[in-house]
């Protein structure tokens, strides 16, 4: 498995690619799209996909169905998703997952050995696990085998096959939010920040 240190650091935009729908400017099927997502609708993620409603009116549902009906333990979840985020760079994730973060159990100190992580470091073992499963997808795209085998002592096959596809989905979604150009819609952490 490699390392990000070996990975290339691509600067990402200094302005929005992609700049945000405006609820003035917004098409019926934009703001139909947006309104439906009620207080969400403002969030820069939303109308910056709006530019493609019916991308976003598919994707809607299974981004909702990985972050609000996981089968995994909430704070599994946010582990793994703040991970993601770490590893590819993405503030607007992360920013916006310290907060989920914290709701679901984490504090400050372990948000931010998240972004850090190298090893076990402290973690129990079943979270380090966690990270490094993390790790494994997002730099491979496959969990190496004792990894693997160590998660099905704990996850059931439904939560396997969906640990991967949350990784894999905010691998997609970080670098959706990076190339666009998608900026926080106010002061959120940075990675490495809480």
């Amino acid at each position: 498995m490699s390392e990000p240190e070996d990975e290339p650091a691509v600067t990402p935009p200094n302005a929005p690619r992609i700049v945000p729908v405006e609820r003035s400017e917004a098409t019926d099927r934009q703001a139909e799209l947006l309104d439906g997502l009620g207080p969400a609708s403002g969030l820069n993620i939303f109308r910056t996909l709006a530019h493609h409603p019916r991308l976003l009116r598919s994707w809607l549902p299974f981004g909702g169905r990985l972050l609000q009906g996981s089968s995994l333990p909430e704070r599994d979840r946010e582990l793994v998703i703040l991970r993601v985020a770490a590893r590819c760079r993405s503030d607007y994730e992360w920013g916006q997952h310290v907060a989920i973060g914290r709701i679901a159990g984490l504090a400050d100190e372990e948000v931010l050995r998240v972004a850090s992580f190298t090893g076990d470091e402290g973690w129990p073992a079943w979270e380090a696990l966690l990270l490094r499963a993390t790790d494994e997808l997002v730099i491979d795209h496959c969990i190496e085998e004792p990894t693997w085998t160590a998660l099905a002592d704990t996850y059931d096959t439904s939560q396997l096959i969906e640990l991967t596809m949350l990784a894999g989905h905010y691998a997609m979604l970080a670098g959706t939010l990076r190339s666009a150009g998608t900026r926080t819609e106010m002061k959120l952490p940075s990675i490495g920040e809480v």
